[in-house]
């Protein structure tokens, strides 16, 4: 199955932490099929902490959706993520935003990701990458989400 996972992170060597996070989840059963450049992006919500490196990633895998969130949850905590503030700062987050055309609602896992269409952070990097996918539930692509995205945070090609 296709997935498209949103990676960031704003502490530490924010570039580096990004590169070790694609090289674990090579080796996770998941396989990379495309990567968006690198933007560094302004913090939503929580300001006055250091500015984000963000990235979108295609990924194929046999896993379904919960298995690979028990994935890359893991592999927050082997990179030093730490359970806090919604939105603080963070050595790696790694966010499931798309699984194909599937609509998941559990108590440990919404696909698509519930805030994806509201956030420059996560819109232009798989615009980048993705920009003919469809939103499942709200039906329209990944470029028109992001050409109506009302979110004026700032955002910048990093690499």
């Amino acid at each position: 199955m296709r997935y498209y996972l949103g990676l960031g992170g704003n502490l530490g060597n924010r570039e580096a932490c990004l590169r070790r996070c694609r090289k674990r989840i090579e080796r996770s059963e998941i396989r990379i099929r495309r990567e968006s450049s690198l933007y560094e992006t302004e913090p939503v919500g929580i300001r006055g902490q250091p500015w984000f490196i963000n990235q979108a990633i295609e990924v194929e895998t046999d896993l379904d959706p919960i298995e690979l969130l028990e994935v890359v949850k893991s592999i927050e905590t082997d990179m030093g993520r730490i359970p806090g503030i919604v939105g603080g700062s963070r050595m790696i987050d790694i966010d499931i935003l798309l699984a194909g055309d599937l609509v998941v609602n559990t108590g440990r896992l919404q696909l698509p990701h519930p805030r994806m269409a509201s956030r420059n952070f996560v819109l232009v990097p798989l615009c980048e990458i993705a920009a003919g996918a469809v939103h499942p539930v709200l039906g329209k692509t990944i470029g028109e989400l992001q050409a109506e995205c009302g979110d004026t945070s700032a955002y910048s090609l990093y690499r």
